[in-house]
């Protein structure tokens, strides 16, 4: 049997579910400010579902989101509220490790974004900078195309000296193609990046992240999945300042059928699995138990 890392599930979009705000492009960011001990819980939840990461709640906290949104200042306090909430909760846990996560820049899926090399070290410089002390690894996640996946190890490489998680997000309709429509195989060589210690799928259908499963087991290195649970990612989304009340969750991803996604994904040969969007504690636990019923060590 293998040691697996579960993973935790959704963070932003579990707040918004669990304290009924109307969603705003950072309300899920301001809670942290308003009321941290909400974060810090709902790490702690995952935590006794049986996950072994804590991944800071900082997806969307990138200068670029807070420029446009009017708050440039809050950058530093919710980096430090997101790092501070995800290690306390691990500390507490006695074992884990805190995760940093890197959004996209610009916005989530968004393929028609041109970044180049200045201004992924420019959009990631205060972010690495500031959740340094608290994370153990950086997971930048959503990556959706291969420029923004070279701009991405670019400045993770040149940022920091913490090992990095790269997690891709693919078309709904096709698990072997990025959501910019290139081969997800083609992304293989740029994931040999020596700080590269994982490549992931994430936010996209989890019958996509299942055909993806066999191009990445072909990297040699730790590999692995984490669904969302929307029924697509629909055109409202990709506008401007988006909000998750644009997007609908399937009402067919109970636990027990996102664990046997997940179990599909072990038996292609993945050692890491959890949940992204809509995929919360219940989730987590089903896989957890699944996992240790059939052997596997949770690491």
């Amino acid at each position: 049997m293998s040691q697996i890392t579960l993973l935790d599930g959704s963070i932003g979009q579990e707040l918004v579910h669990r304290h009924g705000k109307k969603p705003t492009p950072l309300w899920s960011s301001f809670v942290m400010l308003e009321d941290p001990s909400k974060v810090r819980a709902l790490h702690e939840d995952y935590y006794a579902a049986g996950a072994t990461v804590a991944t800071a709640n900082s997806y969307p906290v990138l200068p670029d989101r807070m420029a446009e949104n009017g708050v440039p200042e809050q950058l530093e306090p919710l980096l430090k509220a997101a790092g501070s909430a995800a290690r306390a909760a691990t500390d507490a846990n006695g074992q884990g490790r805190v995760i940093g996560a890197l959004g996209p820049l610009g916005a989530s899926y968004r393929t028609d974004f041109t970044h180049g090399l200045a201004d992924a070290e420019a959009g990631y410089g205060p972010v690495i900078g500031t959740l340094e002390p608290y994370v153990d690894v950086f997971l930048a996640e959503t990556v959706t195309s291969l420029n923004q996946l070279r701009n991405t190890l670019h400045a993770t490489a040149t940022l920091s000296d913490k090992p990095t998680w790269i997690a891709l997000s693919v078309d709904d309709d096709d698990g072997t193609r990025l959501r910019s429509g290139e081969a997800l195989s083609d992304a293989l060589p740029l994931l040999q990046a020596p700080h590269v210690t994982a490549a992931l799928i994430n936010c996209s259908r989890p019958e996509a992240v299942t055909q993806a499963m066999p191009i990445l087991a072909q990297l040699g290195k730790a590999f692995g999945g984490y669904a969302n649970g929307f029924v697509e990612i629909s055109a409202g989304f990709l506008e401007d300042k988006p909000t998750v009340d644009a997007l609908s969750a399937r009402q067919d991803l109970s636990p027990e059928v996102y664990a046997a996604h997940a179990m599909d994904w072990i038996a292609e040969g993945a050692t890491m699995v959890g949940g992204c969007c809509e995929v919360g504690p219940a989730h987590i636990a089903e896989i957890a138990r699944r996992l240790r019923a059939d052997g596997h060590t949770l690491i």
